[in-house]
């Protein structure tokens, strides 16, 4: 039985999107209603679907549904919600200090990767309620690698903030009342600090109970260690696989010199895929004739997967 959640992964240009969207394809050509989630700023997915996608749910065709997260535009709400919160907590004085500071944090490294994965939160948590599936193309295993980390980084981090703020508000509260002053308003700051806890922690149990990874590689040697790499984190996060795709293996036939090397070369890769990463199905995909470019190429791509 398919997962809720699928997610896909692997090196960069094996062709996550393709069999992202495939599968998505051909669940939704089954009759599920499917959520087709892009997280790369490419827009390979809308190009392939031949749609114009946006950060909310697009219906490319019958249950078929895509969506593409603009991660800028994503970290911009996200910095201007802190910009809010810190109206009602921090001195005038000090917001042009923390304007500036936040408008050189939207170039640092990670905020991109945060407000990514806050959306992907919301659409685990909220979106995903509507649809019977919904299928995550993410970035390349590098990133995939950070991302499914976040729940354990940020939970730990927004876990010490939270109470670090607690202390503070505290013994703010503590002195307002003792000066006989009113209490505090509710502190908008530590509220969200909450509310991201909370949510860091459903996507992990989501993430456990109702997803499965499924991995795609060539064969090739980079993509066999990144692919090594990546199921041994899920393992350790305890994010189930249920399947690897070995893709772009040249069909039999022909006796050109070059190819017939080629595809010596590939058996030899895809004996050692089967003995490395044994405990999982592996289902092979031929490279096509022509690109899978349309809608119509990647309906006839769907219909060659394996259930």
């Amino acid at each position: 039985m398919t997962a809720p959640l699928l997610l896909f992964g692997g090196k960069g240009g094996v062709g996550k999107t393709t069999l992202a969207a495939a599968t998505a394809w051909r669940l939704a050509e089954e009759g599920a209603r499917v959520l087709l989630v892009s997280t790369d700023p490419a827009h390979s997915t809308a190009d392939l679907l031949g749609a114009d996608l946006a950060d909310q749910p697009t219906r490319v065709q019958g249950p078929l549904w895509a969506l593409e997260i603009d991660a800028a535009a994503r970290a911009r709400v996200y910095v201007d919600g802190i910009l809010a919160d810190a109206e009602t907590s921090v001195s005038p004085e000090v917001m042009p200090a923390l304007e500036r500071h936040l408008a050189l944090a939207l170039q640092a490294p990670g905020t991109l990767e945060a407000a990514l994965f806050d959306r992907i939160c919301d659409l685990i948590t909220d979106a995903g309620e509507g649809f019977d599936h919904v299928v995550f193309d993410t970035a390349p295993s590098g990133h995939t690698l950070r991302l499914l980390s976040l729940p354990d980084m940020l939970g730990s981090w927004v876990a010490g903030l939270r109470r670090q703020r607690e202390k503070v508000t505290g013994l703010r509260s503590m002195w307002r009342n003792l000066a006989g002053h009113e209490p505090d308003t509710e502190d908008r700051v530590l509220t969200r600090l909450r509310e991201r806890a909370r949510c860091y922690r459903r996507v992990r149990e989501r993430l456990q109970q109702d997803a499965a990874f499924r991995g795609v590689l060539t064969a090739e040697r980079l993509p066999i260690e990144e692919t090594a790499r990546l199921l041994a984190l899920l393992s350790e996060l305890e994010i189930p696989v249920d399947r690897l795709y070995l893709n772009r293996l040249l069909p039999a036939g022909g006796d050109d010199p070059y190819l017939q090397a080629r595809r010596a070369r590939q058996a030899d890769y895809e004996t050692e895929i089967r003995r490395r990463f044994a405990g999982w199905p592996i289902t092979r995909v031929e490279l096509a004739a022509g690109d899978i470019h349309d809608r119509a190429s990647l309906a006839e791509l769907a219909a060659s997967l394996a259930p």
